[in-house]
């Protein structure tokens, strides 16, 4: 539109830059800094409108023709991989090796390696291999001085008093640009099988939860599914709970997945099930096809409804208590042994805000952080809640990677 013909309401131009090279991405970052440019790093977009409303963007660092894997040492279970590689194409190219990177985060088949490791986002496998921030081994960053720097591995530039690898993870691009990360690879497994457990209510829930974390068993992904829904056989009590043992309408679920040699698989399989005797109203097992649009549907389950998203943690002891401060309409997938997982909250933005007051008030829940509100919701409440005592220490980090606070448009965290 040509500008005498512009109004005020008309949103400035956002400058899309999209480097092929680790030195156009160095140009950049220092452009926007000498600049003062507002800058925002993206991969796939998929967790772009996760953080803060973003304020000005000035320029959009798109990050998707940096895509290679660089180097896979199939022989030492490691390979380095540029930010822009999704995690799909990186395990394809992996597996001719009979390899993979273990991680499924939120969206894993559009997701790039630089927005996993930024969001530092995991998913059930969390449970076996650690989140990103744990299979990291190096990484190569773009700083806004236009400077590339290493940190693991063959240190050529580093900073002196920090891990790089592990503090960029979970910055959400608010520090410096990924260019590329080495990471620890695992051997695909032979087998693989999941168990899907229903329990009645959370007091079975946390003894299923202690039994096999009490146990020798060594589950690939151990998971629970929690839907708090009313009761339809008397509407009259919105505290009664649906305890069906149907798994289409149970309100407990624990999934199991244990993945290995097939004798090692069968043999967990079965040891698992002895220990939930008792304890299981049902149980059912199922591999291949059927296991893998299990795990599917397990992942966009949340997304799929409405309300919203909240990434929580707690101590997988207090599940049974920080179930019963969920309101009715609330649902939780999570890591049952890690503590950690995602809150789906229902009703308008008034009566989101007060569940996740509420929730951050709770002293068996840890850091809360909104990953899907809407913009209503995100003037009510931080996305991030408070610091505490780690605000200063996240200021002065801010302060000496990106000085003239050009990175991220103030979405967060730092």
């Amino acid at each position: 539109m040509p500008k005498d013909m512009q109004t005020t309401a008309d949103p400035p131009a956002i400058d899309l830059v999209q480097p092929s090279t680790a030195g156009d991405v160095a140009v950049a970052m220092k452009r926007a800094s000498d600049e003062g440019l507002s800058m925002v790093i993206r991969g796939a977009g998929t967790k772009i409108d996760w953080g803060r409303p973003a304020g000005r963007i000035d320029v959009m660092l798109d990050m998707r023709r940096l895509n290679r894997v660089l180097t896979h040492a199939h022989g030492d279970l490691t390979a380095t991989v540029e930010a822009g590689a999704t995690l799909r194409d990186v395990n394809d190219a992996l597996s001719r090796f009979g390899q993979g990177l273990p991680l499924d985060p939120t969206f894993a088949d559009e997701a790039t390696i630089g927005g996993i490791l930024a969001t530092n986002d995991s998913g059930p496998l969390r449970h076996r291999y650690g989140a990103p921030r744990d299979l990291v081994l190096g990484v190569q960053l773009a700083t806004t001085d236009g400077v590339l720097s290493k940190a693991g591995g063959q240190v050529v530039k580093n900073v002196a008093g920090y891990d790089l690898s592990k503090l960029i993870a979970g910055s959400f691009g608010s520090l410096a640009a990924i260019v590329s990360a080495t990471f620890k690879l695992s051997p695909i497994p032979e087998a693989s099988k999941t168990m899907r457990v229903a329990v009645a209510d959370g007091a079975s829930l946390t003894q299923a939860m202690r039994r096999i974390m009490g146990s020798q068993l060594e589950p690939t992904a151990f998971e629970v599914h929690v839907r708090s829904t009313q009761n339809p056989q008397n509407p009259q009590n919105p505290q009664r709970k649906n305890f069906s043992a149907n798994f289409a309408d149970a309100a407990f679920i624990v999934l199991l997945r244990f993945a290995s040699l097939p004798v090692v698989v069968d043999a967990q399989v079965a040891g698992a099930t002895e220990a939930l005797q008792g304890v299981a109203t049902s149980i059912d097992v199922v591999e291949g096809y059927a296991e893998r649009m299990l795990w599917r549907a397990h992942a966009t389950r949340l997304w799929d409804g409405a309300g919203a998203i909240v990434r929580a943690s707690w101590l997988p002891a207090s599940i049974a208590t920080v179930l019963s401060e969920l309101p009715d309409g609330a649902e939780l997938i999570g890591r049952a042994a890690v503590g950690a997982g995602l809150v789906r909250i229902d009703g308008d933005d008034a009566e989101q805000a007060r569940v996740i007051g509420q929730l951050r008030h709770s002293p068996n829940v840890g850091n809360l952080v909104v990953v899907r509100g809407s913009a209503g919701l995100k003037a009510l409440v931080d996305v991030w809640g408070p610091h505490g005592d780690r605000q200063r220490l996240l200021s002065a980090m801010k302060q000496a990677f990106d000085p003239n606070g050009v990175l991220n448009a103030g979405r967060g965290p730092l």
